[in-house]
């Protein structure tokens, strides 16, 4: 069957890595986590203090670009690919509130965006890949066979981020987590470069009331009538 490539864009925490990361699955396609290598760099940032909420050194971060290697392994127990920055496993640390706080200032920035957006294309250069994030079907893949665009509730994705930060061990308030999602919404939806939009061909999931299960069936479907056509 002829593979094509998979563009899911949308909100925080509207579960787009976890669709995605089934769907890849389901078919044996690559799966890509764009959102994870602008954590990372948003992560080599903070490490080298070149952002904190006190001060924000954009060019010092522009110029040590060339410094940053990111990659995924794939992680047979987990069932997909962790990311790597400059050869250390970085999965989890990036995934942290602290992280969250900067990383849309962090994907402002036309040249972090040109730079990951340049490896993210010559992933994608033999299809089969499944690719999650703000911009994929609007810019990276504009001419993708299957566009999604993930939306759900504020509230429903600040209580999903709530439950999978608690359970993991991180001390944070319903409330901390509430205001970074409609922070990052804002910043995604009105930066200059590549905001967040829906792409005209894309096929809008609110899963707002889908559990997991549902989700993944619906969208399954989709998947397969799309292979069909190709």
């Amino acid at each position: 069957m002829k593979k094509i490539i998979i563009a899911i864009d949308g909100f925080s925490s509207t579960g787009k890595s976890t669709l995605a990361k089934q769907i890849a699955q389901k078919l044996s396609y690559v799966y890509v986590d764009t959102g994870a290598m602008y954590r990372a760099v948003t992560l080599f940032a903070m490490r080298n203090k070149l952002i904190s909420e006190n001060k924000f050194e954009k060019e010092k971060l522009i110029n040590s670009l060339n410094s940053i290697e990111l990659s995924f392994k794939f992680n047979e127990k987990l069932g997909f690919g962790e990311a790597y920055l400059n050869g250390e496993n970085v999965e989890k640390v990036i995934r942290s509130i602290e992280v969250s706080n900067f990383v849309s200032r962090i994907a402002e920035i036309s040249e972090v965006r040109r730079k990951l957006v340049e490896q993210q294309q010559r992933m994608g250069l033999e299809k089969g890949i499944v690719m999650d994030g703000r911009d994929i079907g609007t810019v990276v893949f504009p001419n993708a066979a299957l566009k999604l665009f993930m939306n759900a509730s504020a509230d429903t994705r600040a209580k999903r981020r709530f439950d999978e930060l608690s359970k993991r061990g991180d001390k944070v308030s319903y409330q901390e987590i509430l205001e970074n999602v409609q922070l990052r919404d804002h910043i995604d939806s009105t930066r200059d470069d590549s905001p967040l939009v829906k792409a005209k061909d894309a096929i809008e999931i609110d899963n707002s009331n889908l559990t997991l299960e549902e989700q993944f069936k619906k969208v399954l479907e989709i998947v397969e009538n799309k292979l069909k056509e190709a």
